[in-house]
């Protein structure tokens, strides 16, 4: 039997004659370019299917960029400063790649498409960095073998190998994510009041989910990395993928796919044509408009720069976003972490606190704080979009604050046991100590992240959701690079001359303390540029939440 798979969610132009009855679903149809039947497809049957999947990749991607710090600095012997500053350019790729992904599948296959492709390439990157880890489990072990336990670095050809993996993974991801999420919210068509409602508790479910598999992924995968093998810690994840490809695949028959005609096709272009057009009539009070498209073209452009500013001002938020699984990581590894005599959690696992918290909480967002704010606001939604965001980045100030205090605790008590020269040592210290710092982070998420999802998906042009995805993603994505590019400058003007830098491997002799101050001033500017651009924005178009 003959199937047809078309260019995915958004790149039908056409479909066969539609079902003269109520029940079929507007500028919708399914896998065989039929007319999606509202009772046989998408809402949360299809939904809660994609909701497993992308609770699989977030497993996989949590258990590889959790415990990436100490991979680095342990089985590549790279110093703290440098392997924060490449995890971070890593991060910063892995989080602006899906404004490639969103491209390739608003523009060209389509998110059913561009998600299997992704799919593949995710698997391909997981595969490789098992085969890197194995490579460099050996060359380790003939090295520790051979006595030289002083100066274990693996060859460079197998750094080159590991950070190919490493980025042809970030890749993959980038193009999954944000197809992922928006063809999950495609599920539900907004012009019905029922599942309209459904649709905005949908992106507070995803994130739950989304968040298991991320503690999942912290509490299986950094035990097995660190108690059993990296090559086991890389391999398990590229199975796990393999498996969600195939469930994703075999949903294919419940999914909708959206149409798009073919005059809208490519916004990007069309977009992009306008914007030359206004350079050649800079000079005109006005930019002449020649037909109706053009008008459309031109709603669509101001749309998309109207959220600029919120873009920008989320960045102080982002930078606070990057912390935790670095410099969070190598401040939990010089604590107490023994909850038996014999028993210690690896520092990373601690990031689980953080999605730990997510999943609590969007749970009692939606079932108990909304309601509640819904009564005092009249809002369906409880509160605003802009005003969910601002709550996040205020308490991600707060959370950056607490880890400073936490911080000059901890380097209080290591000059109190006189262990500042006795850098691998244990501070006598509980690494209880910064699980605040991680739940606040986590409620934080809730509101910003949450926020940022909703508001980008639901504010950009109907032809760019996967873009609008993308979009909150690159926030992130751009937040990481800031953070490397912070590292690199506070620590070219702390050190040198024998000083011991912020970032000193010494952590004992650092100041991560005086780096989270830095943060809380530069998030509490963009905190306060923010509120001016919230405030004086204009929503597209009324939500029906």
């Amino acid at each position: 039997m003959a199937i047809t798979i078309f260019n995915g969610d958004d790149d039908i132009s056409d479909s066969e004659t539609p079902l003269l009855n109520n029940d079929v679903v507007t500028g919708s149809v399914d896998f065989k370019s039929r007319p999606s039947v509202r009772s046989k497809s998408g809402t949360w049957k299809s939904a809660s299917l994609l909701i497993g999947v992308e609770m699989a990749e977030r497993f996989c991607y949590s258990g590889v960029s959790s415990n990436l710090i100490s991979y680095l600095t342990g089985t590549l012997g790279q110093s703290t400063a440098a392997a924060v500053a490449n995890l971070n350019v890593w991060y910063g790729t892995a989080t602006l790649s899906p404004i490639v992904g969103a491209f390739v599948a608003d523009s060209f296959f389509g998110r059913y498409r561009t998600i299997i492709f992704s799919s593949l390439l995710y698997i391909m990157g997981l595969g490789f960095l098992t085969i890197s880890a194995s490579l460099n489990s050996s060359s380790y072990s003939d090295c520790k073998n051979g006595g030289n336990n002083g100066s274990c670095s693996p060859p460079s050809f197998q750094k080159i190998c590991f950070f190919f993996s490493l980025y042809l993974f970030a890749i993959g991801q980038g193009g999954h994510m944000p197809c992922m999420q928006s063809f999950g919210a495609d599920q539900f068509d907004v012009e019905d009041k029922k599942e309209s409602v459904a649709k905005s508790s949908f992106f507070n479910w995803w994130t739950m989910f989304s968040c298991s598999g991320i503690l999942l992924g912290y509490v299986i995968m950094n035990y097995i990395q660190e108690n059993l093998s990296w090559v086991l810690g890389f391999g398990i994840p590229c199975i796990v993928m393999c498996f969600s490809l195939i469930i994703f695949l075999l949903g294919s028959t419940t999914y909708r796919f959206t149409i798009i005609s073919d005059e809208r096709r490519n916004p990007f272009v069309r977009i992009s044509r306008l914007f030359l057009k206004a350079a050649r009539y800079c000079r005109l009070p006005f930019i002449p408009i020649s037909n109706e498209q053009e008008i459309g073209d031109a709603e669509e452009a101001n749309i998309s720069f109207s959220l600029a500013p919120i873009w920008c001002t989320s960045l102080g938020y982002s930078i606070i976003y990057a912390q935790p699984s670095t410099l969070f990581t190598k401040q939990a590894a010089t604590l107490d972490r023994h909850i038996t005599s014999t028993i210690q959690i690896p520092a990373a696992t601690f990031q689980s606190f953080i999605v730990g918290s997510i999943v609590v909480f969007v749970s009692l967002y939606d079932r108990i704080f909304v309601p509640i704010a819904r009564a005092t606001t009249k809002k369906p939604s409880g509160i605003s979009m802009l005003q969910r965001i601002g709550t996040g980045m205020f308490l991600s100030l707060v959370s950056i604050v607490v880890a400073a205090l936490v911080e000059n605790k901890r380097l209080a008590v290591a000059s109190e046991h006189g262990l500042i020269d006795v850098p691998k040592a244990i501070v006598p210290m509980s690494v209880w100590w910064m699980v605040p710092q991680y739940m606040i982070c986590g409620i934080a998420d809730v509101f910003a992240l949450v926020g940022l999802q909703e508001f980008f998906y639901d504010q950009v042009p109907a032809e760019l959701k996967t873009t609008g995805i993308a979009l909150y993603v690159s926030v992130l994505g751009i937040g990481s690079f800031l953070s490397s590019f912070l590292v690199f400058v506070v620590e070219k003007a702390t050190s040198g001359n024998g000083r011991d830098g912020w970032f000193s491997d010494n952590l004992n002799r650092a100041h991560l303390d005086y780096f989270y101050w830095l943060l809380a001033g530069i998030g509490a500017l963009s905190f306060a540029a923010y509120l001016y651009f919230a405030k004086s924005y204009v929503y597209i178009r009324r939500i029906i939440v």
